[in-house]
């Protein structure tokens, strides 16, 4: 009797450790399951999936990643921060002819991960794809495509729960925060008469695009207090606007910046239609200034901070007197992506703010 006992303690022992191993959570779509508590091995699939594992430094528990993250590493602080991600096995193909589509179910299933974080995969995908692999599916969300979205702060939440870094989750949502308040308290008390109708083109929207390429709710703009002319505009996608370059020339922004993802894109431009870009206002005046890529596979969350900041002190010198742009990108991508990778970014894109000349 007494070794029965003792067998069925043991067997409720093991039934405790095995349900305190596993937790309930109800994902970015709505769907509840049951996912492993701190799982060991994890792969990332879709854009910026991987980046928030980064932000919660977490990255240690992959077990492979997609193509589409060794490719063109320039423009994501997060690679560039952790090369030896590169060195993982692959798990498919990724990019954004990936987004909501079934994943390489062999490759994933290669590397024998516990669990799989998704992200721009709707509920249904996300159901039939753990059906087929039988390994837990969490989808992720950073909102709206190539935006920012507090959803992100979400999403970081519930990785944190299930990666067992809930403080680092907190710490990443604190520090976006507080650079964001700090932000607005500098620039609260300039008018909007004193405030430069603002442009910014090039930004990235599923590749890479030219000066017509901007975003309503452009994030940058919007922690920095400045005047977004394409609010005006109608938009193409989401918030995303493909401007007219006639309505760009009626609109005849006092400054222009440039996103660093489809800066050279816009040079070749200029190259083959140089009267067009000298009848701009901004390029008459140096008004033209470059940043670094906002949206590089999904939103660059720490490059926007950086960019506000670098946007900031160029509209509003005095308010930002003592802010060093430079200096601020390598304190922001030392908290976020782990390491000072502001020098590699320049070395990519060009300095962060820095005024663009006509060749």
């Amino acid at each position: 009797m007494k070794k029965i006992i003792s067998i069925c303690l043991i067997l409720m022992g093991l039934a405790a450790v095995s349900a305190a191993k596993t937790v309930d959570i109800t994902d970015m779509t709505g769907r509840k399951i049951t996912v492993p508590s701190d799982p060991s091995k994890i792969v990332c699939i879709g854009p910026g999936a991987l980046r928030l594992i980064v932000y919660l430094n977490a990255h240690d528990k992959l077990a492979g990643v997609e193509d589409m993250e060794k490719l063109n590493p320039g423009g994501r602080p997060y690679w560039i921060a952790n090369p030896q991600l590169a060195e993982l096995p692959r798990i498919g193909p990724g990019g954004p002819a990936s987004i909501n589509k079934k994943p390489d179910l062999e490759a994933v299933l290669s590397v024998h991960p516990d669990l799989i974080f998704m992200t721009q995969a709707d509920a249904s995908l996300a159901d039939e794809v753990q059906k087929q692999l039988n390994i837990p599916i969490v989808v992720l969300s950073y909102g709206a495509f190539a935006t920012f979205d507090e959803k992100i702060y979400e999403s970081l939440k519930l990785a944190g729960k299930i990666l067992n870094r809930d403080k680092r989750a907190e710490a990443v949502i604190e520090f976006i925060e507080s650079a964001r308040k700090e932000l607005q308290e500098k620039s609260k008390g300039i008018q909007e008469s004193e405030k430069p109708g603002v442009f910014v083109g090039g930004i990235g929207f599923r590749g890479a695009f030219g000066i017509e390429s901007t975003e309503k709710n452009y994030i940058p703009l919007k922690w920095a207090n400045a005047k977004n002319i394409a609010e005006s505009v109608a938009a193409s996608e989401g918030s995303h606007v493909f401007m007219d370059k006639e309505k760009l020339l009626y609109l005849n922004p006092d400054v222009i910046f440039i996103d660093g993802g489809g800066l050279k894109l816009v040079e070749e431009d200029i190259g083959k239609n140089p009267i067009y870009y000298k009848a701009l206002k901004a390029f008459q005046n140096k008004g033209v200034y470059t940043l670094l890529p906002f949206n590089f596979y999904t939103t660059n969350v720490e490059t926007a901070l950086a960019d506000a900041y670098a946007i900031a002190k160029i509209l509003y010198p005095q308010a930002y007197a003592d802010i060093d742009p430079e200096k601020k990108a390598d304190e922001i991508y030392a908290f976020m992506v782990g390491k000072p990778v502001y020098a590699e970014m320049k070395k990519n894109y060009g300095k962060i703010g820095g005024l663009f000349e006509m060749r």
